[in-house]
């Protein structure tokens, strides 16, 4: 359908911002607006639409029904006017913004993100990290390596590593008890962060189903990257990705004893908005940590 010249698509643009804020202040303040013109925008779309968009109540406001179904499609198609004029510009002077898990990006994203940029030299990176699911409509960054299922509504999934987990240490500690021959060996030694649910789920499958993990000081160091740091100095035994710590293997300052490993359903995925997947950079980041990543992970 041809729309008229004279079809407010400022307003679709006011609209977006207060749908995903779910407040006209807020979509004002993204905007530079006042909320009195937010207002003004949202109801001469309204009155354009010939429907009620938003329910007004006291301190907040609402979607209603029409709005719900008009918020999407409005938010798609102004990405997809965003990506038509980026397409336009090229990908020079982009800047990708890349959130992370601390141990990810410790042990592989810091490992390789130099190759990233000789393969795509106009795009800069920004690299944040923390242990929380960022909420995309409120945060900056572009796309997220995040822990979990892969089944977040409204973004596209792609699954980089599997979490397995094994116990890990280094060999210096495991010679001091002579070698670490069976499972139980490992309890001679201090188990690094035991309250860790991994432990529990580990030793099970090796068949110790009370293991006595209570014993020992129930210290929480809050990242991998800090727990295999302490195992390398020989501190204690730490549950591990052994994805993670492949360089670390190969250099002897950490081994695997044992085989098995487990996962508890969650692994690393990639993870950024469905309605921005065809935007270059997206697009460029994607195929080349799909391409990256070893098989075997």
């Amino acid at each position: 359908m041809k729309m008229s010249r004279n079809f407010p698509l400022n307003a679709l643009r006011v609209f977006e911002a207060a749908a995903r804020h779910a407040s006209f202040t807020r979509a004002g303040d993204e905007l530079g607006m006042t909320q009195t013109a937010v207002s003004y925008q949202i109801k001469l779309l309204e009155e354009t639409l010939g429907e009620t968009l938003f329910l007004r109540q006291p301190r907040q406001v609402m979607l209603s029904e029409a709005g719900e179904r008009l918020a999407p499609k409005v938010a798609e198609g102004l990405t997809k006017l965003a990506e038509a004029v980026a397409d336009l510009r090229g990908v020079a002077e982009q800047k990708l913004h890349i959130h992370s898990t601390p141990t990810f990006a410790t042990q592989w994203l810091s490992r390789t993100l130099g190759d990233f940029q000789l393969k795509h030299p106009t795009i800069a990176v920004r690299l944040s990290t923390s242990q929380e699911l960022i909420d995309f409509t409120r945060e900056e960054a572009d796309v997220s390596i995040r822990w979990g299922k892969g089944d977040w509504p409204g973004l596209t999934c792609h699954r980089v590593m599997r979490m397995d987990f094994a116990p890990m240490l280094s060999p210096a500690l495991a010679e001091t008890i002579g070698g670490i021959r069976e499972p139980a060996d490992l309890l001679k030694l201090p188990i690094i962060s035991p309250l860790d649910i991994w432990w529990r789920t580990w030793f099970s499958a090796a068949g110790i189903d009370d293991p006595g993990l209570e014993r020992f000081p129930p210290n929480e160091l809050g990242v991998q990257t800090i727990d295999a740091q302490v195992a390398m100095a020989g501190q204690g035994v730490a549950i591990l990705n052994p994805g993670h710590f492949r360089a670390e293997v190969a250099a002897g300052q950490l081994y695997q004893p044992f085989e098995l490993t487990c996962n508890d359903g969650r692994d690393y995925w990639l993870a950024y908005p469905e309605n921005r997947r065809n935007i270059l950079k997206i697009r460029a980041f994607r195929d080349w940590i799909l391409a990256t990543m070893p098989a075997a992970v």
